[in-house]
Protein backbone atom coordinates (compact mmCIF):
# COMPACT_ATOMS: atom_id res chain seq x y z
CA UNK A 1 0.00 0.00 0.00
CA UNK A 2 2.93 2.42 0.92
CA UNK A 3 4.31 1.81 -2.29
CA UNK A 4 1.49 2.59 -4.49
CA UNK A 5 1.30 6.01 -2.61
CA UNK A 6 4.97 6.31 -3.29
CA UNK A 7 4.14 5.87 -6.99
CA UNK A 8 1.52 7.96 -7.58
CA UNK A 9 3.45 10.43 -5.32
CA UNK A 10 6.51 10.13 -8.00
CA UNK A 11 3.60 10.24 -10.67
CA UNK A 12 2.47 13.66 -9.37
CA UNK A 13 5.60 15.11 -9.12
CA UNK A 14 6.72 14.26 -12.77
CA UNK A 15 2.99 15.82 -14.04
CA UNK A 16 3.98 19.18 -11.95
CA UNK A 17 7.15 19.46 -13.49
CA UNK A 18 5.91 19.05 -17.30
CA UNK A 19 3.51 21.59 -16.72
CA UNK A 20 5.88 24.01 -14.48
CA UNK A 21 8.06 23.79 -18.13
CA UNK A 22 5.82 24.44 -20.31
CA UNK A 23 4.48 27.42 -18.56
CA UNK A 24 7.78 28.61 -18.89
CA UNK A 25 8.20 27.93 -22.87
CA UNK A 26 4.88 29.50 -22.90
CA UNK A 27 5.52 32.77 -20.96
CA UNK A 28 9.21 33.21 -22.92
CA UNK A 29 7.13 32.70 -25.97
CA UNK A 30 4.73 35.42 -24.95
CA UNK A 31 7.52 38.13 -23.40
CA UNK A 32 9.54 37.54 -26.21
CA UNK A 33 6.18 38.58 -28.07
CA UNK A 34 5.57 41.44 -26.68
CA UNK A 35 9.28 42.56 -26.86
CA UNK A 36 8.71 42.60 -30.49
CA UNK A 37 5.98 44.36 -30.54
CA UNK A 38 7.00 46.92 -28.04
CA UNK A 39 10.17 47.41 -30.61
CA UNK A 40 7.49 47.24 -33.68
CA UNK A 41 5.89 49.76 -32.31
CA UNK A 42 8.42 52.46 -30.80
CA UNK A 43 9.66 51.51 -34.67
CA UNK A 44 6.68 52.84 -36.08
CA UNK A 45 6.70 56.19 -33.33
CA UNK A 46 9.82 57.25 -35.16
CA UNK A 47 9.09 56.65 -38.50
CA UNK A 48 5.71 58.83 -37.37
CA UNK A 49 7.99 61.50 -36.01
CA UNK A 50 10.32 61.78 -38.83
CA UNK A 51 7.18 62.72 -41.25
CA UNK A 52 4.85 64.82 -37.95
CA UNK A 53 5.04 68.06 -40.29
CA UNK A 54 3.93 66.50 -43.25
CA UNK A 55 0.72 64.59 -41.04
CA UNK A 56 0.05 68.23 -40.07
CA UNK A 57 -0.34 69.25 -43.40
CA UNK A 58 -1.97 66.63 -44.76
CA UNK A 59 0.29 65.66 -47.27
CA UNK A 60 3.47 63.29 -47.35
CA UNK A 61 5.85 65.70 -48.23
CA UNK A 62 5.46 68.58 -46.05
CA UNK A 63 4.39 72.29 -45.18
CA UNK A 64 2.91 74.65 -42.70
CA UNK A 65 0.51 73.64 -40.81
CA UNK A 66 -3.52 75.06 -41.80
CA UNK A 67 -3.36 77.41 -38.17
CA UNK A 68 0.18 78.27 -39.27
CA UNK A 69 -1.06 79.86 -42.73
CA UNK A 70 -4.04 81.57 -40.66
CA UNK A 71 -1.56 83.42 -38.08
CA UNK A 72 0.72 84.65 -41.28
CA UNK A 73 -3.37 86.02 -43.22
CA UNK A 74 -4.05 88.07 -39.90
CA UNK A 75 -0.26 89.57 -40.08
CA UNK A 76 -0.76 93.14 -41.22
CA UNK A 77 2.38 94.81 -42.82
CA UNK A 78 3.54 98.16 -41.29
CA UNK A 79 5.27 100.80 -43.39
CA UNK A 80 8.72 100.88 -43.21
CA UNK A 81 9.26 97.61 -42.08
CA UNK A 82 10.94 94.86 -44.15
CA UNK A 83 8.98 93.26 -47.24
CA UNK A 84 9.61 89.41 -45.92
CA UNK A 85 10.61 87.71 -43.04
CA UNK A 86 11.56 84.14 -41.93
CA UNK A 87 9.14 81.64 -40.69
CA UNK A 88 9.92 78.20 -38.49
CA UNK A 89 13.44 79.82 -37.61
CA UNK A 90 14.16 79.65 -41.53
CA UNK A 91 13.96 75.88 -41.66
CA UNK A 92 11.91 74.01 -44.01
CA UNK A 93 9.26 71.65 -42.88
CA UNK A 94 9.28 69.80 -46.04
CA UNK A 95 10.59 66.05 -45.47
CA UNK A 96 13.88 65.67 -47.74
CA UNK A 97 12.81 62.13 -48.59
CA UNK A 98 9.56 62.69 -50.12
CA UNK A 99 11.91 63.46 -53.41
CA UNK A 100 11.24 60.72 -55.79
CA UNK A 101 10.22 61.96 -58.84
CA UNK A 102 10.96 64.95 -61.14
CA UNK A 103 7.66 66.50 -60.89
CA UNK A 104 5.30 69.21 -60.33
CA UNK A 105 2.54 68.87 -57.66
CA UNK A 106 -0.36 71.92 -58.57
CA UNK A 107 -3.27 72.76 -56.32
CA UNK A 108 -6.57 73.06 -58.17
CA UNK A 109 -8.10 76.45 -57.86
CA UNK A 110 -10.23 77.01 -54.96
CA UNK A 111 -14.20 77.82 -55.70
CA UNK A 112 -13.01 81.94 -56.33
CA UNK A 113 -10.94 80.66 -58.78
CA UNK A 114 -7.94 81.60 -56.36
CA UNK A 115 -4.52 79.89 -56.27
CA UNK A 116 -4.85 79.61 -52.51
CA UNK A 117 -3.47 75.77 -52.14
CA UNK A 118 0.65 75.03 -51.73
CA UNK A 119 2.48 73.96 -54.87
CA UNK A 120 4.95 71.69 -54.51
CA UNK A 121 8.06 71.06 -56.81
CA UNK A 122 10.68 67.89 -56.92
CA UNK A 123 13.26 69.47 -59.10
CA UNK A 124 16.50 68.99 -60.52
CA UNK A 125 19.37 70.29 -62.45
CA UNK A 126 17.21 69.60 -65.74
CA UNK A 127 14.46 72.20 -64.28
CA UNK A 128 16.75 75.04 -64.81
CA UNK A 129 14.99 77.05 -67.90
CA UNK A 130 16.68 78.90 -70.49
CA UNK A 131 15.01 82.75 -70.31
CA UNK A 132 14.36 82.94 -74.50
CA UNK A 133 11.97 80.93 -74.48
CA UNK A 134 9.92 83.09 -72.41
CA UNK A 135 6.16 84.14 -74.05
CA UNK A 136 3.60 86.68 -73.35
CA UNK A 137 1.68 86.25 -70.04
CA UNK A 138 -1.88 86.44 -70.62
CA UNK A 139 -3.67 84.81 -67.68
CA UNK A 140 -5.31 86.88 -65.18
CA UNK A 141 -5.32 85.90 -61.51
CA UNK A 142 -8.21 87.05 -59.19
CA UNK A 143 -7.09 90.50 -58.10
CA UNK A 144 -5.82 91.37 -61.23
CA UNK A 145 -5.73 94.97 -62.50
CA UNK A 146 -3.72 97.32 -65.24
CA UNK A 147 -0.32 96.65 -64.92
CA UNK A 148 0.55 100.39 -64.62
CA UNK A 149 -0.90 103.31 -63.02
CA UNK A 150 1.13 106.95 -63.87
CA UNK A 151 3.98 105.27 -65.95
CA UNK A 152 4.79 102.31 -63.14
CA UNK A 153 4.39 98.92 -63.00
CA UNK A 154 2.94 97.29 -59.34
CA UNK A 155 1.17 94.44 -60.37
CA UNK A 156 3.16 90.97 -61.33
CA UNK A 157 1.56 87.32 -62.92
CA UNK A 158 3.49 85.80 -60.17
CA UNK A 159 4.66 82.37 -60.78
CA UNK A 160 4.35 80.13 -57.07
CA UNK A 161 6.97 77.58 -58.84
CA UNK A 162 9.30 80.43 -60.94
CA UNK A 163 9.33 79.84 -64.62
CA UNK A 164 13.26 79.62 -64.07
CA UNK A 165 13.08 76.16 -62.45
CA UNK A 166 10.18 74.55 -64.31
CA UNK A 167 11.66 73.34 -67.06
CA UNK A 168 10.25 70.49 -68.92
CA UNK A 169 7.27 70.51 -66.67
CA UNK A 170 3.89 70.54 -68.48
CA UNK A 171 0.46 71.77 -67.03
CA UNK A 172 -0.16 68.28 -65.43
CA UNK A 173 2.79 68.40 -63.04
CA UNK A 174 4.76 65.85 -65.15
CA UNK A 175 8.47 65.95 -67.00
CA UNK A 176 8.52 66.15 -70.78
CA UNK A 177 11.53 66.54 -72.35
CA UNK A 178 9.98 67.91 -75.63
CA UNK A 179 8.58 70.53 -73.31
CA UNK A 180 12.02 72.85 -72.99
CA UNK A 181 10.24 75.83 -71.75
CA UNK A 182 9.48 76.65 -67.90
CA UNK A 183 6.15 77.27 -66.34
CA UNK A 184 4.31 80.00 -67.88
CA UNK A 185 0.44 80.71 -68.56
CA UNK A 186 -1.06 77.99 -65.73
CA UNK A 187 -3.62 79.03 -63.98
CA UNK A 188 -2.48 77.15 -61.41
CA UNK A 189 0.34 78.29 -60.92
CA UNK A 190 0.10 82.33 -60.98
CA UNK A 191 -1.30 84.99 -58.70
CA UNK A 192 -1.57 88.45 -58.45
CA UNK A 193 1.52 89.93 -56.74
CA UNK A 194 2.73 93.33 -56.20
CA UNK A 195 5.88 94.35 -58.86
CA UNK A 196 8.02 94.70 -55.79
CA UNK A 197 7.59 91.38 -54.05
CA UNK A 198 8.11 89.50 -56.91
CA UNK A 199 11.10 91.27 -59.04
CA UNK A 200 13.06 92.67 -55.64
CA UNK A 201 12.56 89.78 -52.93
CA UNK A 202 11.10 86.89 -54.81
CA UNK A 203 13.64 86.72 -56.68
CA UNK A 204 16.55 86.37 -54.23
CA UNK A 205 15.15 82.81 -52.81
CA UNK A 206 14.65 81.66 -56.46
CA UNK A 207 17.82 82.43 -57.22
CA UNK A 208 19.21 80.14 -54.23
CA UNK A 209 17.02 77.38 -55.54
CA UNK A 210 18.47 77.72 -58.88
CA UNK A 211 21.99 77.82 -57.72
CA UNK A 212 21.38 74.39 -55.94
CA UNK A 213 20.18 72.70 -58.80
CA UNK A 214 23.02 73.76 -61.03
CA UNK A 215 25.39 71.92 -58.40
CA UNK A 216 23.55 69.25 -58.91
CA UNK A 217 21.05 69.30 -56.12
CA UNK A 218 17.69 67.89 -55.91
CA UNK A 219 15.51 70.40 -54.08
CA UNK A 220 11.78 70.33 -52.76
CA UNK A 221 10.54 73.81 -53.18
CA UNK A 222 7.55 74.67 -52.27
CA UNK A 223 5.21 78.27 -52.47
CA UNK A 224 1.48 78.67 -51.02
CA UNK A 225 0.31 82.33 -51.38
CA UNK A 226 -1.81 83.52 -48.48
CA UNK A 227 -5.53 84.76 -48.49
CA UNK A 228 -7.55 86.62 -45.92
CA UNK A 229 -10.80 85.59 -45.67
CA UNK A 230 -12.79 85.74 -49.56
CA UNK A 231 -10.11 88.19 -50.29
CA UNK A 232 -9.03 88.06 -53.95
CA UNK A 233 -5.37 89.27 -53.48
CA UNK A 234 -3.09 87.30 -51.57
CA UNK A 235 -1.76 88.88 -48.21
CA UNK A 236 1.99 87.74 -49.09
CA UNK A 237 3.41 84.34 -50.12
CA UNK A 238 5.05 81.25 -48.58
CA UNK A 239 8.48 80.46 -49.79
CA UNK A 240 10.04 77.17 -48.60
CA UNK A 241 13.06 75.23 -50.03
CA UNK A 242 15.27 71.93 -48.81
CA UNK A 243 17.38 70.16 -51.04
CA UNK A 244 17.95 66.40 -49.96
CA UNK A 245 21.57 66.90 -48.71
CA UNK A 246 20.04 69.51 -46.55
CA UNK A 247 22.57 72.23 -47.79
CA UNK A 248 19.72 74.35 -48.95
CA UNK A 249 17.13 74.67 -46.38
CA UNK A 250 14.74 78.15 -46.23
CA UNK A 251 11.23 79.15 -45.03
CA UNK A 252 10.36 82.92 -45.65
CA UNK A 253 7.11 85.11 -45.86
CA UNK A 254 7.26 87.73 -48.23
CA UNK A 255 4.62 90.42 -47.66
CA UNK A 256 2.16 91.44 -51.03
CA UNK A 257 3.22 95.03 -50.49
CA UNK A 258 4.35 97.78 -52.92
CA UNK A 259 6.22 101.14 -52.12
CA UNK A 260 4.39 104.16 -52.76
CA UNK A 261 1.20 101.97 -53.02
CA UNK A 262 -1.66 100.69 -50.16
CA UNK A 263 -3.79 97.57 -52.00
CA UNK A 264 -7.35 97.03 -51.36
CA UNK A 265 -7.19 93.30 -51.26
CA UNK A 266 -10.99 92.48 -51.59
CA UNK A 267 -10.50 93.14 -54.69
CA UNK A 268 -6.74 93.37 -55.45
CA UNK A 269 -7.37 97.51 -56.64
CA UNK A 270 -4.42 99.90 -55.85
CA UNK A 271 -3.81 103.59 -54.86
CA UNK A 272 -1.06 106.23 -54.05
CA UNK A 273 -0.18 106.58 -50.53
CA UNK A 274 3.45 108.25 -50.78
CA UNK A 275 3.99 107.27 -47.30
CA UNK A 276 4.23 103.60 -47.73
CA UNK A 277 7.81 102.49 -47.43
CA UNK A 278 8.77 98.86 -47.86
CA UNK A 279 12.74 97.80 -47.10
CA UNK A 280 14.27 94.70 -49.06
Amino acid sequence: MAKKRRRKKRQNTSLLSVLVAAAAIIWGVYTKGGQENLTSSSSSSTSSSAVSSAQTAKTVYGGLAKSDYQKLAQETFKSGGKGWRYVNNNHSTLVKSAWKVNRVIYSNLDSQNRTSSSNTAFLEKRNVANDSLRVRQYVQPTGWHSNRQNGTQIYNRGHLIAYSVSAGIDQDGNYNPKNQSGDQNNPKNLFTQSAFSNQKIQTIFESKVRSALRSGKKVIYQATPIFKGRELMARGINLQAVSTDGSLDFNVYIYNVQPGYQFDYETGRAKIDRGMQVSE
